[in-house]
């Protein structure tokens, strides 16, 4: 990896961290809201933690196309502002909906499609595994930082505080991406940009965009359920709630850091992919069986957190390896729409859930996704993972 191509990974890692830490953020916070919020029930908070991957999953296509023409960095550029603008809008809220409004106009600004294409572009074919994986070690890092910190400032700043502190976030992300980001080429004249639909139907490409989709529908679904349950049945008020991640959280990094290096071993990647969806699964299974038993709960939260952090950490890899040459923010923006609307689904299924059958019902909805989930990625060919598609275009 040159020089270049290392200072644009570390620095787009440091933009999507930003940027993803403020959103992961909000997610084991806004359930304990439920009871004290004004207008607040188990459906709305699912709606507020979902509604940002809705308006996600509606513009992500179009901006990753546009910085197709336009270029990347304008792109990205407003969607940062949009997503400080809403967070400010939330912050400033009373009640839940104009909580929910803020959060979908921090979604209108669906530039991560767009951002891992600008890393597309500033490395070459045979680097951009290595600089995908920093980017997706990075999310994986905002997520496990944010679940630590969000309780915590959550605590010290309440919930508009928190808001607040999102906007500074997207306002640091902006200075990195002009101070920091080198400058992109500019795209090839008369350079053929693949057609969306193709984009979007490329059976190489299907399997990976219902990965996301039930990885994300997970996470948000789960996270409507698992504060509540450090709540009310392990006896933990919400500021010590990080006393419960940070460890099941650092356990888990150390265990899928070995995970990652090994995967980028040929013919380790599909077994691998596949047994962390066997895990993300198992994880579910036992946090429904062990609702009411500490120790089994925490051990069943290391495990869906070594999983959930593989699969975040791998997939941009391979749907990077597997996009068009002249579509990639087209198709990364397709990416990162099935991701975004995995987490609108599951902010309402975990809600619509919760309110009707109970919490603990949540995680047992969710282990039967991973079933479905690993059932039709076994029978995908397996180059689809193990080596990158034909470059089209």
């Amino acid at each position: 990896m040159t020089a270049a191509e290392r200072r644009s990974a570390i620095a787009l890692a440091a933009v999507f961290f930003l940027r993803m830490l403020g959103l992961f953020m909000l997610i084991p916070v806004l359930a304990l809201y439920v009871e004290t919020l004004p207008g607040a029930t188990p459906l709305l908070i699912g709606l507020a933690i979902g509604i940002y991957g809705l308006t996600q999953a509606v513009f992500q296509i179009p901006l990753g196309s546009l910085s197709d023409r336009v270029g990347r960095r304008p792109v990205i550029l407003t969607g940062l502002l949009l997503f400080g603008a809403g967070a400010l809008i939330a912050a400033a809220a009373k009640s839940i909906w104009p909580i929910i409004a803020g959060r979908a106009v921090q979604g209108v600004g669906a530039v991560s499609g767009t951002t891992l294409a600008l890393a597309a572009d500033l490395s070459r074919d045979s680097q951009r595994t290595k600089v995908m994986a920093i980017i997706g070690i990075s999310i994986g890092g905002a997520f496990s930082v944010a679940f630590v910190l969000g309780p915590v400032l959550n605590a010290a700043l309440g919930l508009g505080g928190l808001f607040v502190a999102c906007a500074a976030l997207a306002l640091a992300a902006i200075a990195i991406l002009f101070l920091a980001v080198p400058k992109p080429p500019a795209p090839a004249p008369g350079a053929a940009i693949p057609p969306l639909a193709g984009t979007l139907t490329a059976p190489e490409l299907r399997v990976l965009y219902l990965g996301v989709l039930t990885l994300h529908l997970v996470l948000a679904a789960s996270f409507v359920a698992i504060p509540i349950a450090l709540s009310e049945r392990m006896g933990l008020v919400p500021a010590r709630h990080f006393t419960v991640y940070l460890p099941v959280l650092l356990l888990s990094i150390a265990l899928v850091g070995p995970l990652i290096m090994a995967s980028a071993r040929g013919g380790t990647m599909r077994p691998l992919f596949l047994g962390a969806i066997v895990g993300l699964g198992v994880a579910e299974a036992l946090l429904w069986l062990w609702w009411d038993t500490p120790a089994g709960f925490y051990a069943a939260l290391t495990v869906f957190f070594v999983a959930f952090n593989f699969l975040e950490a791998s997939l941009p890899g391979v749907i990077s390896r597997a996009a068009p040459t002249h579509g990639k923010g087209a198709a990364l923006g397709a990416y990162s729409t099935f991701q975004f609307v995995g987490v609108f689904l599951g902010g309402l299924l975990g809600g619509a859930v919760a309110g009707g059958l109970g919490y603990a019902a949540v995680p047992a909805s969710c282990a039967l996704l991973c079933v479905a989930w690993l059932a039709a990625t076994v029978r995908v060919p397996g180059e689809v993972l193990t080596r990158p598609a034909r470059q089209r275009g």
